[in-house]
């Protein structure tokens, strides 16, 4: 598979990484990591804050329409 961005800007690069919202394959330069917290616990109370965070990838547009940055 090969980065769509890249292949958008006219080169050409293997996608190392699949974007979690809109699954496009992406290259290490396109791809943004961005952890997120797990909960654990019932419900109303209590819940605690699982040690390892959970790994996203996103692109970057996903990223700017998530995050607005």
């Amino acid at each position: 598979m090969k980065c769509y961005i890249c292949a958008l800007e006219g080169g050409e690069s293997e996608a190392v990484a699949v974007c979690i919202v809109c699954g496009m394959g992406l290259c290490m330069e396109h791809a943004i990591r961005k952890d997120v917290d797990l909960w654990e616990g019932g419900y109303p109370l209590p819940s605690k804050r699982v040690k390892a965070p959970l790994p996203r990838i996103l692109c970057p547009e996903c990223y700017a329409a998530l995050y607005g940055k």
